[in-house]
């Protein structure tokens, strides 16, 4: 192509729209769609950090919530749901399995006896900040191709967005 940037997958799905339906705008395609198949590329770049330790992104994520929550690293599966990715349902799950791992430990609430708390035990915590490291050098590998600027910017936009649609 003369001096023309070859199309990526979106742009190509954009161009046969632009032929088959030229009245329809189909200028948002360029950005969810892009973004659509970039997050579905950054999850197979993520999850093998996370499978090298026998974890699943979501049980890194719960190990993470209870590791930033500093000591006693302890919350309820509740406020565990509130700071993660996963889904309340799916926390009981996770909990069971990283219990039998031994990354983490469950015991009732001293101050509601119906109520659970989780604790990460040493073992978790020193595995969440191992992985942690390598999760963190694998995201600036990922970002390696933008400048500070571009992913400060970058990094703005999206925020400005996630609260222009509530997330």
């Amino acid at each position: 192509m003369s001096g023309q940037q070859e199309l990526d997958h979106v742009g190509r799905i954009m161009a046969q729209w632009a032929v088959e339906r030229p009245d329809v705008d189909v200028s948002p395609q360029g950005i969810i769609g892009r973004l659509h198949r970039l997050a579905i590329q950054l999850d197979e770049e993520l999850r093998p950090v996370f499978a090298a330790a026998g974890l699943s992104d979501g049980d890194f994520d719960v190990l993470a919530a209870l590791r930033r929550s500093g000591a006693p690293y302890e919350l309820s599966p509740g406020q565990i749901a509130e700071t993660t990715m996963v889904t309340s349902g799916a926390v009981t799950k996770r909990l069971d399995r990283l219990e039998g791992a031994g990354l983490v430990s469950r015991r009732t609430s001293a101050a509601d006896g119906r109520g659970r708390r989780v604790r990460l035990t040493e073992r978790g915590r020193t595995l969440v900040d191992d992985v942690f490291e390598k999760h963190m050098a694998n995201e600036h590998l990922l970002l390696a191709s933008f400048s500070d600027l571009e992913r400060s910017r970058l990094a703005h936009l999206l925020e400005a967005w996630g609260r222009a649609l509530g997330a």
